[in-house]
């Protein structure tokens, strides 16, 4: 059963999903990558079954989003609970996730359980709000600490002002 989303307990990230320096060939492979630390870090059950649903989601639709960010996402049978793993590109590797501005250094894969239709929009509004804002967009590159990262997309979604 999925756990329900509780905005001031927010635990989606831990330090160990998150990847510095990430070197992926494309958004498949940062995908995979990042569902990866996901799959480690015990929020999904099936890694192909989670990825086929991630791939699926990004040939409906580009989930680049401007200022150099890709947001893939997936809602499935095969995420425990509401979970984001973060992948900051190594210099020179941006990914093209389709947005009209360019490729993407920053990736966030959100994957939320089936049943969480609302927490999945939830999630995906806030963190799009967040990340719309250049400080917010800059203090995730130059972090450099994937506990200071985990923290920082931790506190966006619990302290976000509807």
């Amino acid at each position: 059963m999925a756990e329900a989303l509780d905005r001031y307990d927010a635990e989606l990230t831990t330090p160990d999903m998150v990847i510095l320096e990430m070197d992926a060939t494309d958004k498949l492979d940062a995908s995979q990558q990042l569902a990866r630390r996901l799959y480690d870090a015990g929020r999904i059950s099936d890694l192909a079954g989670f990825l086929e649903h991630v791939n699926a989601r990004e040939h409906q639709l580009a989930t680049g989003l401007p200022g150099g960010v890709g947001l893939p996402h997936a809602r499935s049978e095969f995420v425990s609970r509401t979970s984001i793993a973060i992948g900051i590109a190594k210099y020179g590797r941006a990914l093209d996730f389709g947005a009209a501005d360019g490729p993407a250094d920053v990736v966030l894969l959100i994957a939320t359980p089936a049943s969480s239709f609302s927490d999945h929009l939830e999630v995906l509004a806030t963190l799009a709000r967040s990340l719309s804002k250049e400080s917010f967009r800059d203090s995730l590159r130059r972090a450099y600490d994937a506990e200071v990262i985990a923290e920082l997309i931790n506190s966006s979604l619990v302290f976000f002002d509807h």
